[in-house]
């Protein structure tokens, strides 16, 4: 039976990002994070909304729209709605950050 967190490769220059399911409406991913973030001045504008609930690590979230800052832990999740411009801060570099994401219409 496959687990969310089996086969997290040692050496993770790059945030891993895998589907897991998909249908025309909906695409499910695993995303692991090891001390990554958003690039400078980069900011996802998604087509699709997204629920993306923090498995286990840490991070931060920043929104273009000048509200605070999210800062999440294993258990919170939060939906980001399609276009709603948002950014990786950090990711915690000790220990992987794994996220579970939902991309709907």
């Amino acid at each position: 039976m496959p687990n969310l967190f089996d086969q997290i490769p040692a050496a993770l220059p790059d945030e891993l990002i895998q589907t897991l399911g998909r249908s025309e409406y909906v695409r499910i991913e695993r995303i692991v994070s090891r001390g990554h973030a958003s690039p400078a001045g980069f900011w996802y504008d998604q087509e699709q909304h997204e629920f993306v609930l923090l498995v286990g690590g840490r991070a931060r979230l920043t929104f273009a729209d000048g509200r605070a800052s999210v800062d999440l832990a294993p258990g919170d999740w939060l939906e980001i709605r399609a276009h709603e411009r948002h950014r990786v801060d950090w990711t915690d570099s000790q220990q992987e950050t794994v996220w579970l994401a939902v991309y709907y219409r």
